[in-house]
């Protein structure tokens, strides 16, 4: 990833992925609560959705990203092309809040004691990224519907 991840933070999220990979149905399940209970208007943007389906695309999309992190040349347009598609679903920049705070409070519930301070941050910095990378993916999207 950029610069503002460095390479302590990539190999602490990497050695916490296993065990959200083990426990992805659940930690998914989780998310999706967490966020729904937060943001009453994230839930209403999945009103129609599969759930068992997005739950999976979640999971599948940590997967890439975690893999990822040491090519950003593949990784950053594959996000900002995310960002894009998420605009035409009504997804706003504040959205990315509060996916985020429901992300963090999934892995630390799913990581437990394993979820360090550095191990936060670690993933926090992961989702800083992924966040304005989509967030420009979405305002380029915006843009070019003008």
């Amino acid at each position: 990833m950029p610069n503002q991840m460095n390479s302590e933070q990539t190999l602490l999220v990497r050695s916490s992925w296993p065990a959200v990979a083990a426990n992805a149905d659940m930690l998914t399940v989780r998310f999706y609560e967490r966020l729904f209970e937060i943001d009453d208007s994230a839930a209403r943007l999945f009103a129609g959705i599969d759930m068992t389906t997005q739950r999976a695309r979640l999971a599948q999309a940590l997967a890439v990203v975690v893999n990822s992190l040491d090519d950003p040349d593949r990784l950053l347009p594959a996000i900002a092309a995310l960002g894009k598609r998420h605009a035409h679903y009504g997804v706003e920049d504040r959205h990315y809040e509060t996916v985020g705070e429901a992300l963090l409070w999934t892995l630390e519930k799913g990581l437990g004691p394993e979820f360090t301070p550095e191990v936060r941050e670690a993933w926090t910095s992961v989702y800083g990224i992924a966040a304005s990378t989509m967030k420009a993916g979405a305002a380029q999207q915006l843009a070019e519907a003008v």
